[in-house]
């Protein structure tokens, strides 16, 4: 389902000692990195005679399992929470998926979810927690090492861990042991940086930001275990910040990202960065901000 993306060299941010990448996810045919573990997971699915997916997302998970269903002609379910943008709600019904709202919060559109799911022909698409999703998303390390040496650093959001867990993997499955993994939240979604500080897996009270991609209260028990290894390093920034990133890098690159990514952007001021010589961010994603969306929020900042 998702295609090889390119690996653009900063111009603005690489000098003669350092090198900054940005991995294009946002390029993918559904908006975002998510297609890759999805699209193995229906696919695989599909071959096993499951007849309908039912997902609970923020946003581009379900616009990937739409994609996915809609390529594989399987009847597709996206439950949003009303946190879910109207244009991401327009993208995923515009992908031939039946849309559902519930819940204020993702946790609670899960609940839903699975209780659609009841039946034998049809499977419930967790979003983050799936070895199958883990394999698919580590495909992006090994893209990297086609292109360029082992990095410092490699650079990614922090949801529910999903992309997390892949980026470990593709780095154990190619034996990088010396990069760096900076795992970027915003203040309002902070699990995985609060559980490392707490020194235990958390479940947030609930989610205050406009990085609604990020919004799982707690994230899946495999990230946490890998948030342990010495290499993964937390980052948190303001909303502001992630927008600012946003803003920034669709002036660099005329590409317009979500402040999900935007939130992996402005982890370039990361003190654990400094003394990096190459270091790689994964653009995530797009579809869920569009122009309208992204003035709307930058209105809401002034």
């Amino acid at each position: 389902m998702h295609i090889k993306t390119p690996l653009y060299r900063s111009f603005k941010h690489s000098t003669a000692e350092r090198d900054i990448y940005y991995k294009m996810e946002a390029h993918q045919p559904s908006g975002s990195f998510k297609l890759r573990g999805i699209g193995l997971l229906c696919s695989t699915l599909a071959a096993e005679g499951i007849k309908r997916f039912v997902i609970a997302s923020g946003g581009n998970a379900g616009l990937a399992v739409a994609y996915s269903g809609n390529k594989l002609g399987i009847e597709t379910i996206v439950v949003v929470p009303e946190s879910t943008r109207e244009s991401m709600r327009e993208r995923i019904m515009e992908v031939g998926a039946k849309l559902e709202v519930k819940g204020k919060v993702w946790n609670e559109a899960h609940e839903y979810a699975c209780s659609l799911a009841e039946a034998d022909d049809t499977y419930y698409v967790h979003p983050f927690d799936n070895p199958l999703l883990w394999e698919g998303h580590s495909t992006i390390v090994q893209e990297l090492s086609e292109e360029i040496e082992e990095p410092d650093a490699i650079v990614l959001s922090v949801g529910g861990g999903g992309l997390f867990c892949g980026v470990m993997q593709g780095l154990e499955n190619l034996g990088w042991k010396n990069c760096k993994v900076i795992c970027a939240e915003t203040e309002g979604a902070a699990s995985m940086a609060k559980s490392i500080y707490a020194g235990h897996q958390i479940t947030l009270d609930n989610i205050t930001t406009i990085a609604t991609s990020l919004g799982a209260k707690r994230i899946a028990d495999r990230a946490w275990e890998l948030a342990q290894n010495s290499a993964v390093i937390p980052y948190v920034c303001t909303d502001a910040e992630a927008l600012q990133a946003c803003h920034a890098f669709l002036n660099e690159y005329f590409v317009l990202t979500e402040p999900a990514c935007g939130t992996a952007l402005a982890a370039l001021k990361s003190p654990a960065l400094k003394d990096a010589k190459s270091i790689v961010f994964i653009i995530c994603g797009g579809s869920g901000m569009s122009l309208e969306d992204m003035l709307d929020y930058e209105i809401g900042f002034k």
